[in-house]
């Protein structure tokens, strides 16, 4: 993997947690709604919506550079959906990304090797 796949997967796992954290507040807002006179639905629907939208640019994005099967770009896909699933797709990304990032660095080396030898 390149360091624009390595880069692409780091801005997923970036704006998972704020989504599924906003998804979990927007909730509560809605069942507050519902049962007080607190209306925060508006706000935090907007803002769980432009972060939502972020996630699926930025899923968009991994999935083409780092060339997941249709199984794993599903499976972060669901992990949008749930209200806990960006915590895990955040932990689940993190060691791709650190993955990526030593391949980037050892395929670096490798040709440097070689142009060096």
């Amino acid at each position: 993997m390149d360091i624009k796949t390595a880069s692409a997967i780091r801005r997923l796992r970036l704006v998972s947690a704020p989504e599924a954290v906003s998804f979990l507040l927007l909730l509560v807002c809605s069942v507050l709604k519902r049962t007080t006179d607190f209306n925060a639905v508006p706000v935090m629907g907007m803002i769980h919506g432009v972060l939502f939208i972020l996630y699926v640019i930025f899923w968009l994005d991994a999935w083409n550079r780092a060339k997941w099967s249709k199984g794993t770009a599903a499976l972060y896909f669901v992990l949008s959906v749930l209200p806990t699933g960006g915590f895990f797709a955040e932990r689940k990304l993190r060691r791709e990304a650190e993955n990526a990032v030593n391949a980037a660095i050892a395929a670096r080396a490798r040709t440097e090797g070689v142009v060096n030898a």
